[in-house]
């Protein structure tokens, strides 16, 4: 199945292994090497008309070495021998006239993944750029043709990405595996006498098979578009918010953020010294599950080859683990949670009630189905994005709103979740339906 990488994986294991050995023998106490090597194809058609049509193929090797306490990193795209040992030799030298770091070094060999899982990760799609143009066609013809008012399109689009890589550290871990993602993506653009709007959607996932289909992801594009159409403002109060399940991902992305190892060392962060502590409602579940088959977020190691391991993170509500890698588990005086390199699929248990359900449980408030901006203080947990959605009376949609801002402190929101729906879109590593929160102020007229 590798034969389609422009090297394979047994050539990626000799040079890593070469290049460790080189290291050492050039004075590294310790090192750890990354070489990958990959491909992919983006197809982009708008209005019927081929756009663009990229292709790109990388290869590339990094070094880093320890003397000591003192770290040097270095990379390069050369495989020949010369080059690589070029590299280790820059590393070895920026080592020397670096700063001892008392936390940094090799992780701790006993969480080093010994049994590594086939985790399905590697699904290639054999479409010609033929049959990739045709999809994106199809896709973009099925958002046109969901009413006249969708005058105008920036485009529908297919890709794909296969990648294969190989970790190895001096400690004598050396492993693994190639992955791919596929995707289909369409944008278009409604319009009325008030004004145009645009929306989107899209698909992706490890297996074309496991995708929706082009005419699917178009319809929802149009759908969406023109729901936006006569958009209004509200007037500035305090009400429950609906974060639809797309943009309720970002409120776990905020919560990784403020729980991984970076930020609580440098105590920049709302949940320091959270561990055992209520930060979330009783009824808010996390748990992060790193061997899914076919997960765009499973590893069976991180950047580390640290083991991944199911964790109940949030409990009925309460902090029970945070992401630390290595070096920040060592800041921390903890042990390493398999985390360097991010979350490994963050899941958001619902609460049972479908989008329809959460729409009543709400009453009358503002459903967000777009956030603008980036005003979030990760220290305070202070929270203020300019938003796009719908308001909601008695359960039922009644208008779309826009121009308007969302305010609020996380860990209030947090506190303040009331409902997580099993509209679950799996997009990313982190997988949450629609989520309620009782009370923000919005900002309008």
């Amino acid at each position: 199945m590798t034969d389609r990488f422009s090297h394979s994986s047994d050539h990626l294991q000799t040079l890593v292994h070469d290049m460790l050995a080189y290291a050492r023998q050039q004075g590294a106490t310790g090192c750890e090497a990354e070489a990958s090597a990959g491909f992919g194809q983006s197809v982009t058609v708008r209005k019927g008309e081929v756009e663009t049509i990229e292709y790109n193929r990388d290869k590339g090797i990094a070094v880093s070495v320890y003397i000591g306490q003192r770290k040097g990193h270095a990379s390069t795209s050369d495989f020949g021998t010369e080059a690589l040992h070029a590299t280790v030799d820059k590393a070895l030298t920026i080592a020397r006239y670096t700063a001892e770091d008392s936390f940094a070094g090799l992780p701790d060999e006993a969480l080093l993944a010994r049994d590594i899982p086939d985790l399905d990760l590697y699904h290639p799609w054999a479409y010609s750029v033929e049959q990739a143009i045709d999809a994106a066609r199809e896709c973009e013809a099925a958002a046109l043709a969901v009413d006249s008012r969708i005058s105008n399109s920036e485009g529908a689009s297919v890709n794909t990405q296969e990648s294969l890589f190989v970790y190895g550290n001096s400690l004598g871990f050396l492993a693994g595996y190639p992955t791919s993602r596929h995707a289909i993506s369409c944008a278009v653009i409604a319009g009325s006498a008030a004004g145009m709007q645009r929306d989107y959607w899209y698909t992706t996932a490890r297996d074309a098979a496991d995708m929706d289909a082009g005419t699917t992801v178009g319809r929802r594009a149009g759908e969406r578009s023109l729901r936006r159409l006569d958009a209004r403002r509200v007037k500035t109060g305090q009400v429950p918010v609906l974060f639809e399940a797309p943009v309720a991902a970002g409120l776990l992305g905020h919560f990784v953020s403020a729980a991984s190892g970076g930020n609580l060392y440098r105590k920049s962060s709302f949940l320091l010294d959270s561990l055992g502590q209520q930060v979330f409602a009783p009824l808010v579940q996390i748990a992060e599950r790193p061997h899914i088959p076919k997960g765009l977020a499973s590893s069976p190691f991180d950047n580390e080859g640290v083991a991944t391991q199911d964790r109940d993170l949030v409990k009925d509500g309460v902090l029970g683990g945070y992401f630390l890698s290595s070096y920040s588990a060592r800041k921390l005086g903890m042990p390493s949670t398999g985390n360097a390199g991010g979350n490994h699929n963050l899941i958001l248990s619902s609460t049972g009630e479908d989008f329809a359900a959460l729409l009543k449980k709400m009453d009358t408030g503002l459903l967000v189905t777009e956030l603008l901006g980036h005003g979030i203080n990760t220290v305070t947990g202070d929270y203020s994005r300019g938003a796009a959605g719908f308001w909601v009376e008695n359960g039922v949609i009644q208008y779309p709103v826009e121009e308007i801002t969302i305010a609020g402190n996380l860990k209030d929101m947090f506190l303040q979740i009331i409902a997580i729906g099993s509209d679950v879109e799996a997009r990313g590593s982190k997988q949450t339906g629609s989520i309620l929160i009782e009370r923000m102020t919005v900002a309008g007229e």
